[in-house]
């Protein structure tokens, strides 16, 4: 490349709002600005509230950049997050606390004339279990007499989610992964109802809503905002609103019921002498790879070993299927205030997709997901053999997603790889042995440390590209 020319990449999920879009140059985030969004962040980089939250790592850092891009008046660089997520991937208690930090933020610039123009889940972003605002862009300046124009997405993509999972105990991840802009009101209105109508939040935010957006259908947002200013609508009813947010949604809670994979390493097949062999190889084969910008822990269940590799990398992905257990997992961390492990909940045999506009707008997991290293540790055999994957698939898979790997093989004759056997034909998994993972492992990676467990029927491999 010519010195001095660098190529401009349009984030692909920014494209809404012709004033203020989101690009990437040379390795780094930045945010090109014009017309009323450049004074807006002038009124924003004025107030006090923003900087407080910027060094409180709540909101995330952002500068102006002297030499800015061709065709916008104003460039801002913002600071990069470790590993793009997205609300299907995060547990009850990490949308929660999310939602939170977006109404803390809310209630801040409100205090200093300032208020968000979206109220989407999507305006936020982890550094491991720290959410943080990202949305810079989304600023403006109060006009008075006028609601939170945010209202309804914050409802459809945090609020709502959290309702139907803890009132109905409905998982929302699968309706925030098929619906962009996340669960209509109307929708969950048909959910909760009888009972359910009485319960923290339902009728006012939910029933209410519904009921005043059927009313308002025809009715123009200029023509709303003069009724809502003719009626003496002001900024401090917002205020209370945002306050109405945060108390309801600090009450709700979601009682997961008993799980199968709680309590996992102490009901599994492994030993004592098993676990620590484990976690010794695993710290071997990190220490040999050198510090890392991003591990993948794939069926993290209780994060051991994400917590290992959080000695070697900057960012850690923790991803397990279970909810339950990811949450359990998520507030430990949280409550120890580790921030280089971010737990994700998803099904590795039915990863997240691509999604939005042009199914480009959010991108797959396999797509942003690039490590430096891949931890597979009792992974294999729940793909192969518990879902059909085949092996060099399920290799195919770890090569896609990072450079490295450290992978576990279930020998067939171990305890938990009979019991997915049984439930399984007779001779559908023939191929299913060691020498066959093996072949297949060396065709994608050069094996460079190999170790069987002390049990015998479990052997562990740490792999690096052949090329």
């Amino acid at each position: 490349m010519t010195e001095g020319v660098h190529v401009t990449s349009p984030d692909p999920g920014s494209f809404r709002d012709p004033t203020n879009q989101v690009f990437h140059v040379a390795g780094e985030v930045r945010r090109g600005l014009r017309g009323a969004a450049v004074d807006d962040w002038q009124a924003l980089a004025a107030t006090g509230f923003f900087g407080r939250l910027v060094e409180a790592g709540k909101i995330c850092a952002t500068e102006p950049v002297q030499r800015g891009e061709p065709g916008w008046e104003l460039t801002l660089r913002h600071a990069k997050i470790p590993f793009v997520s997205y609300p299907y991937e995060w547990t009850f208690s990490m949308l929660r606390d999310a939602a939170l930090l977006h109404l803390e933020v809310l209630a801040a610039a409100l205090a200093e004339r300032m208020t968000t123009k979206d109220g989407s889940a999507y305006n936020l972003q982890w550094r491991g279990t720290a959410p943080v605002f990202i949305d810079v862009g989304s600023f403006e300046r109060v006009r008075e007499g006028e609601p939170w124009a945010g209202y309804r997405q914050f409802c459809q993509t945090l609020l709502y989610p959290l309702l139907l999972t803890a009132h109905l105990g409905v998982a929302f991840q699968p309706w925030l992964r098929s619906q962009i802009d996340g669960i209509e009101s109307g929708q969950l209105r048909r959910l909760l109802h009888g009972r359910a109508m009485w319960k923290a939040g339902v009728l006012k935010h939910v029933r209410l809503q519904d009921a005043m957006q059927a009313r308002l259908a025809a009715t123009s947002a200029r023509q709303m905002s003069a009724e809502l200013k003719s009626a003496g609508f002001s900024t401090e009813l917002v205020v209370a609103t945002v306050r109405g947010l945060a108390k309801l949604v600090r009450r709700l809670d979601w009682q997961p019921p008993a799980s199968h994979w709680e309590g996992y390493r102490e009901t599994c097949s492994y030993s004592d002498a098993d676990r620590e062999a484990k976690l010794a190889f695993v710290d071997a084969a990190l220490s040999g790879a050198g510090q890392q910008d991003l591990v993948l822990d794939l069926g993290t269940n209780d994060g051991a070993y994400a917590r290992v590799a959080a000695r070697h990398a900057r960012q850690v992905v923790a991803v397990e299927s279970d909810h339950a257990v990811t949450d359990a997992l998520y507030r430990r961390l949280r409550d120890e205030g580790e921030r280089r492990v971010l737990p994700l909940v998803m099904d590795l045999a039915d990863p997240s997709p691509g999604g939005g506009w042009r199914s480009i707008e959010r991108a797959p997991f396999v797509g942003r997901a690039r490590a430096g290293t891949v931890l597979a540790l009792a992974l294999v055999h729940h793909l192969a053999i518990g879902r059909n994957v085949p092996l060099p698939q399920v290799v195919d898979l770890l090569a896609a997603l990072g450079r490295g790997v450290v992978v576990e093989f279930v020998d067939p004759a171990d305890p938990m790889a009979r019991r997915l056997l049984a439930n399984k034909p007779a001779g559908l998994f023939g191929d299913y042995h060691r020498d066959g993972f093996e072949r297949v492992l060396a065709e994608r990676f050069t094996i460079v440390r190999r170790q069987e467990l002390p049990s015998g029927t479990r052997t562990l491999y740490a792999g690096v590209p052949r090329d």
